[in-house]
């Protein structure tokens, strides 16, 4: 008998044994996991029913709040601007869980910060609901401006202020309605879940941080940094051979500028033009370390600091140890390097806040119900992707683009604005391309105030000229609006 008790009690402890290190892989090691899930409903079905903070735009729109419900949540959550704000905000639904700023800052909207509990502590005797009210970076008259410039093609717009990392409009197409994902209807919520979910073109992903492309030549400038770095490119040397193209060596296969075109000469010549042979053999010089170094300060291979889900990790490839032919197609945004567009915005914003990317960021403030300032977002330096002088000298060059360049289309009068513009080929048969193109601008004789970041997938021909014929209205529309009227009031 006492035998038996003994190995009941043994068996006992190892179901202990066993359910302790369960609970804690749950509740510990796995707990960040089961909570980005998005399947994982129980925050969801915790705070459904409760209020919730509004979400407004730096100039005072309304793009999220809580109405009154006549079911058992007795609330329900809408997005009065629909569609136009769905990259930004997501959702928040009972049946899919949440996304963006819904899910971002669910604790603040919620109001269960530590901030905002401390603010409970003076209403213990007053009934009343202490939530979080939002206020964004975003403006909702450059975000349906760049909607409607962007219209029904398939692609992006990303504008943030280099200065700050504040994202000042941000558009991916297609688009969805986070309204219909927020119904109390089950039903009708699980159904438009499968119908985007079943789209080849995938709405609820958002093309501007979550996605990849091809950045094309829009890559040049993160390739022009690595040769100014490495020191083997200044302004004045090397000028590079007037030819029709660039054979690397390992290969036989040169890399042709567009249209058979030749080209060459020194920095600022072959940037205006976007000069593939120039910039191929450029990347070569400077060699795998350097180009790899500079891709890397831009940010590629890391994950992006943005306060929304699941942003994607632009990139640059590592393993060009023996294969420079990789390395030269890689210097003009071809091969294995993708960008998201954010990425792509944040290169601009480098070059206009003196080499610096600072942080990207949609979260303005947070305020209580009272309209106290309860928290704002902690602006930094998320990289340093060149030394000023660097980033002073591209910033010249990028103006010439414009100027008269490939990107004249970018031009705003009465302002400066630099830029680069980008045509990523995606094959022959038919001939496709992603139209591109990045920039900033400001007053003259001030720091530049707004960078963008713009790309329209898959266009049915390919030129050198495609960006700045597609993607460069789209911008200078951004830009104009924003350098008219920068502080717009609420």
């Amino acid at each position: 008998m006492t035998r038996q008790i003994r190995l009941l009690g043994l068996g006992l402890m190892v179901c202990f044994g066993i359910l302790f290190v369960q609970l804690n892989r749950l509740t510990v090691f796995e707990a960040s996991a089961l909570n980005d899930n998005p399947n994982n409903t129980r925050e969801i079905l915790r705070d459904f029913s409760q209020p919730r903070g509004s979400v407004t735009t730096a100039d005072g729109v309304i793009i999220a709040e809580s109405v009154p419900s006549d079911d058992q949540f007795e609330l329900q959550r809408r997005f009065p601007q629909g569609p136009l704000f769905a990259p930004i905000t997501g959702y928040y639904s009972f049946t899919l869980g949440s996304a963006g700023v819904e899910k971002t800052y669910n604790d603040e909207l919620a109001g269960r910060t530590i901030d905002l509990s401390l603010q409970d502590l003076g209403d213990l005797f007053v009934d009343k609901d202490r939530v979080g009210e939002l206020t964004l970076s975003v403006r909702a008259d450059l975000q349906r401006i760049a909607s409607e410039q962007l219209g029904d093609r398939e692609g992006s717009v990303v504008a943030l202020d280099p200065r700050s990392g504040e994202i000042l409009a941000m558009v991916s197409f297609p688009t969805y309605d986070p309204n219909v994902l927020a119904s109390h209807n089950t039903n009708e919520a699980a159904e438009a879940q499968r119908l985007l979910d079943e789209s080849p073109e995938k709405p609820r992903l958002v093309r501007a941080y979550q996605d990849r492309f091809f950045p094309g030549s829009t890559f040049k400038v993160v390739t022009a940094t690595a040769g100014l770095l490495s020191g083997t490119v200044t302004a004045d040397d090397p000028s590079y051979p007037v030819s029709t193209g660039y054979t690397a060596p390992g290969t036989d296969r040169p890399i042709r500028n567009f249209d058979g075109d030749s080209c060459g000469g020194k920095l600022f010549d072959i940037m205006r033009v976007s000069c593939n042979s120039a910039f191929s053999q450029m990347g070569v010089d400077a060699g795998p370390e350097a180009m790899i170094a500079a891709a890397h300060a831009f940010g590629f291979n890391d994950e992006v600091p943005i306060d929304l889900t699941d942003p994607a990790r632009s990139i640059f490839p590592t393993d060009f140890e023996r294969d420079l032919p990789a390395l030269a197609q890689s210097s003009i945004g071809q091969n294995d390097v993708s960008a998201t567009p954010l990425q792509m915005a944040m290169v601009a914003a480098a070059v206009a806040n003196g080499g610096k990317i600072m942080k990207p960021h949609v979260l303005q403030e947070v305020r209580d119900s009272d309209g106290n300032l309860v928290d704002s977002y902690d602006e930094g330096v998320w990289t340093e992707a060149m030394d000023p002088g660097t980033a002073a000298l591209l910033r010249t060059a990028m103006e010439g683009v414009v100027a008269r360049g490939t990107a004249t289309r970018l031009q705003v009068p009465g302002f400066v604005v630099g830029g680069k513009t980008g045509t990523a080929q995606l094959g022959s048969d038919p001939p496709r391309s992603h139209a591109w193109i990045i920039g900033f601008a400001g007053p003259p004789d001030e720091d530049p105030t707004i960078a963008v970041a713009v790309m329209v997938e898959g266009q049915p021909e390919v030129s050198n000229q495609t960006g700045g014929r597609v993607a460069a209205p789209i911008a200078q529309a951004v830009l104009k609006a924003y350098l008219e009227n920068p502080s717009p009031t609420p």
